[in-house]
């Protein structure tokens, strides 16, 4: 499949993430992959997921594209999604098929500068597809001209400057589309079939769902402040 295949193949589809940080009780690469494993036969068309161990897991359980992503804090930057070229390189020898990484304008660690770090993915590795996370509008247009594949909602509402809401932000979907020629993929609290369905219409390429299908502890954290909230 060529990378403009790939792409394609997401076009009016769901993408599921199957993740789980070391604080949750699912926390297994296993258990991922029983969750993409699940998620495939539902009719995912794609599984986004965290960390080599993972990454791996999944690769032996399904055969749909891989968007890989690794969490990792830095004591002198916020960003977290695949913030250094030690983490793109590790999700390259992973064989993932798209890599997600932070688009945002906050520091980097080591003060290295988004352009420059770009730049550099680009001149080692020029064919790897590259899905900007984004939480602004200048953020996306930002990231197409640096030569990103793909841009994403995810982190809308988890940058302190951005849309801060516990809905998705549809808006940024429609301000975009009206003037990025690549594909927008909507993720980030997206709980409901409908709303996952109304991204589309408004101009997402692909949904990526991950708490509402792959996360039962916080699924139920929602169930438990819903009925509290009903008393």
């Amino acid at each position: 499949m060529t990378d403009t295949d790939t792409i394609e193949s997401l076009k009016g589809k769901l993408i599921v993430s199957c993740q789980a940080l070391e604080d949750e009780p699912l926390y297994d690469p296993y258990i991922m992959a029983k969750m993409a494993l699940a998620a495939k036969e539902g009719g995912a068309s794609a599984i986004r997921a965290n960390s080599v161990q993972q990454i791996q897991a999944i690769k032996k359980e399904v055969d749909l594209p891989i968007i890989g992503i690794i969490k990792r804090d830095f004591p002198d930057s916020d960003v977290y999604i695949t913030p250094t070229l030690e983490e793109i390189t590790a999700l390259i020898d992973c064989g993932v098929d798209i890599i997600a990484m932070d688009f945002t304008n906050r520091t980097r660690p080591h003060g290295v500068e988004l352009p420059h770090f770009i730049q550099e993915i680009k001149k080692r590795y020029p064919k790897q597809l590259i899905m900007a996370d984004i939480s602004t509008f200048e953020e996306g247009v930002m990231a197409e001209e640096l030569g990103a594949d793909l841009v994403s909602t995810t982190l809308s509402g988890y940058t302190p400057y951005s849309r801060q809401s516990d809905d998705p932000d549809l808006e940024l979907i429609q301000s975009l589309k009206k003037v990025l020629m690549i594909p927008i993929v909507a993720e980030g609290r997206i709980y409901s079939p409908e709303t996952a369905a109304q991204a589309i219409q408004l101009g997402a390429h692909a949904v990526v769902v991950g708490g509402a299908i792959t996360r039962p502890r916080e699924i139920t954290k929602r169930f438990v402040a819903a009925l509290v909230d009903s008393r």
